[in-house]
């Protein structure tokens, strides 16, 4: 397809109309469009004539539309014919790492889990001989969603025409710079990237995090060390793969949402990755409020003072007569007594207080797939942070896409115990139906639904109609919400409840 044919209202595939062209380097061009049939922006990457790597950027494509994690950005059609080549994928609304950057260094446990969420991403993506190999920092976006999103896979690196014969340190490096580059706003690299300033060098080569900002924790320099600094490794471990970044940071806390004050009038710029559209907006910060200053004393003030005394000791009085109708009103019997005897008590019994009860482990479940559902990140909603969580596959619908009747989280409470309620916290997209089971066997049909929440979403409660007990519980999604261009079910956080052992 020539340039010239390309132009603002161009419509591709019958169904992607080119708007504003973001972009343009060495023959592809950027577009932000409009696909018509589902009423969303996406973006669109087109070619010149004589860009010579097409169709390595198409197969890239239609490779990395296979990936389902979604934390990376998904790519919706490739299509290469003697008429036209283009690529479009997810249009991505948030803030790059350069944009969180723009005040200086991230707390380092922020840092931490950004780029902890990007190595699993990518490892994943490993996992299906699909790599990066270019991680800058505007790749790594934290959306306005409140999730994680690596930019670029597979397809910027045919962009660029890049190749290697070891994809796994290349990218554990690059993750290694973002981190870097997330504890101390410096670049690790000769030049600037993306406005951040190059590293501090000491004795030839970069300075460790903690020799550039105070306060970065040992295990995070650590980690930043093994995967990009090998000068000052001293005899550690190099991190080898995505998956081992992913393991080095396991245990950090997950990024959650960051309290901003609120911007009248914020100002929005575009920046992207070279084949993915990225929406970047900037809040302007509020105003500096002055304090305000005690307004001056006043001549009047002894008599205000004086009426106040009054007032206070009138409100006494009248509390205290109150409290003595009704303490005489509590005392007095509520029915005659005929045979002038006493009326024995009828007060109820208190209730008997329901208790925690830990689960002793909690596994991905996925008894009518391939058995297991994300069972490395399950303990995640276990753990008692509100910041890690759960999830399970990516769906192409709500019906899990028509696969099977349902998937979900099942605890195993360590011995048979008696379940008073159990309380989930969801993601805010609504729409999960969700089932409570309960039984002595994994086996899905020895697991009894006990409760049922329709368009759940949030922190629900599970509360079975009957009295139920078992050493399995279950957390069955038969539903899964759409959340940032697919569907999956997510739990941050289970807690059950128990009046006692069963």
């Amino acid at each position: 397809m020539s340039t010239s044919a390309v132009e603002p209202g161009t419509r591709l595939a019958e169904r992607f109309r080119l708007e504003d062209r973001v972009s343009e380097s060495d023959g592809a061009t950027l577009w932000k469009a409009i696909d018509e049939i589902l009423a969303r922006p996406v973006a669109v990457l087109t070619f010149a004539p004589d860009f010579p790597r097409v169709q390595e950027v198409v197969t890239a494509a239609r490779a990395a539309s296979r990936l389902t994690d979604p934390r990376l950005t998904q790519v919706f059609d490739a299509a290469q014919d003697e008429d036209h080549a283009y690529v479009v994928s997810e249009w991505v609304t948030g803030e790059s790492l350069s944009d969180l950057l723009a005040a200086g260094p991230l707390d380092p446990e922020r840092a931490a889990g950004l780029v902890a969420e990007a190595a699993e991403a990518i490892a994943h993506a490993h996992e299906a001989s699909l790599y990066h190999l270019c991680l800058r920092p505007a790749h790594l976006v934290w959306t306005t969603g409140n999730t994680v999103k690596v930019l670029g896979v597979a397809v910027d690196a045919a962009l660029a025409g890049l190749t290697t014969d070891h994809p796994g340190h290349e990218d554990a490096e690059g993750l290694g710079r973002l981190l870097y580059a997330g504890l101390t706003g410096h670049w690790p690299g000769d030049e600037d990237e993306g406005g951040l300033p190059a590293a501090p060098m000491i004795d030839g080569h970069f300075a460790t995090p903690r020799q550039v900002t105070a306060g970065v924790p040992g295990f995070l320099d650590t980690v930043t060390v093994r995967a990009t600094l090998p000068e000052s490794r001293r005899g550690q471990p190099a991190l080898a793969s995505p998956a081992e970044v992913a393991e080095a940071l396991a245990d950090v806390p997950r990024p959650m949402p960051v309290s901003l004050p609120y911007a009248a009038a914020p100002s929005v710029t575009i920046t992207s990755s070279p084949s993915e559209g990225l929406d970047t907006r900037r809040d302007t910060p509020p105003p500096t409020m002055m304090p305000m200053r005690p307004p001056p004393r006043q001549r009047g003030s002894l008599l205000n003072r004086l009426l106040m005394t009054v007032v206070v000791l009138l409100v006494i009085a009248a509390v205290g007569v109150g409290a003595w109708t009704i303490g005489r009103s509590l005392g007095s019997p509520s029915e005659l007594d005929v045979g002038g005897g006493e009326q024995p008590s009828t007060s109820k019994p208190a209730p008997a207080e329901v208790q925690v009860v830990k689960p002793a482990k909690a596994d991905g479940f996925d008894p009518l797939g391939d058995g297991a559902e994300k069972p490395e990140r399950a303990s995640a909603a276990i753990d008692g942070k509100p910041s890690t969580f759960w999830k399970t596959e990516n769906y192409n619908d709500a019906d899990l896409g028509g696969l099977k009747d349902g998937v979900g989280l099942l605890l195993d409470m360590g011995k048979p115990v008696q379940v008073s309620d159990v309380v989930a916290t969801l993601s805010q997209a609504g729409g999960a139906d969700v089932e409570l089971k309960v039984g002595d066997s994994r086996d899905l049909g020895a697991l009894k639904t006990v409760a049922k929440q329709k368009e759940g979403s949030g922190k629900i409660t599970l509360t079975p109609d009957q009295p139920a007990s078992g050493q399995y519980v279950l957390i069955w999604f038969t539903r899964v919400p759409a959340d940032e261009g697919g569907f999956h079910g997510t739990i941050y956080d289970v807690v059950v409840h128990s009046p006692g052992s069963a």
